[in-house]
């Protein structure tokens, strides 16, 4: 199995997810069967900490949506930890979404160089992942400047994600309007 890392952004509701999903289901087809100590799966990962029952329900849509063939890991903030336990064992492996991630980081009251810190720790897990990973991230910076400082500080270290994972990665997929246009191949 070749290990491509792949990150896909694009605004709010632009498609991301649902490409990743096709990409992550043509990488898990080619992988082939598993030998007799592996378990061949696709294996996606969670960000989001439902709050309300909106986002429940959002939830278990998407779970409807993903099917039984994934096993889902819920994991708002340990994600290096996460690919190095699972890469070993998965054909692939979907985070969505870093920006809930970094979120995440946010409300847990994480400083900005502690963020940095998980970033580069994070970065270095999908170098050495032993499996293809595929991450969803919103890109937050092309709207209007936010009001007020915690917004603000949101959107820049969202998009000093976004720039580190690019960096990293072999192939990162720009969606808009539900079509994928690749950026880095």
């Amino acid at each position: 199995m070749s290990k491509i890392t792949t990150l896909v952004v694009g605004g709010c509701k632009s498609g991301k997810s649902r490409y990743a999903l096709n990409l992550a289901a043509k990488i898990s087809a080619g992988a082939g069967p598993a030998g007799e100590n592996s378990a061949v799966r696709k294996i996606f990962v969670a960000t989001s900490v439902p709050t309300d029952f909106e986002m429940k329900e959002r939830v278990i849509a998407h779970k409807k949506e993903r099917g039984e063939n994934w096993l889902t890991i819920e994991e708002p903030i340990f994600l290096p930890e996460v690919i190095e336990e699972y890469s070993k064992q998965a054909d692939v492996i979907l985070i969505d979404c870093l920006t809930l991630w970094i979120s995440n980081l946010l409300y847990k009251d994480y400083n900005k160089e502690k963020i940095f810190e998980c970033i580069q720790e994070f970065v270095k897990s999908i170098k050495n992942a032993d499996c293809p990973i595929i991450l969803v991230s919103n890109e937050v910076g092309s709207g209007i400047v936010p009001e007020n400082k915690l917004a603000r500080q949101f959107r820049d270290i969202a998009g000093i994600t976004n720039q580190e994972v690019a960096a990293a990665v072999t192939n990162v997929v720009w969606t808009i309007a539900g079509i994928p246009v690749n950026i880095k191949e």
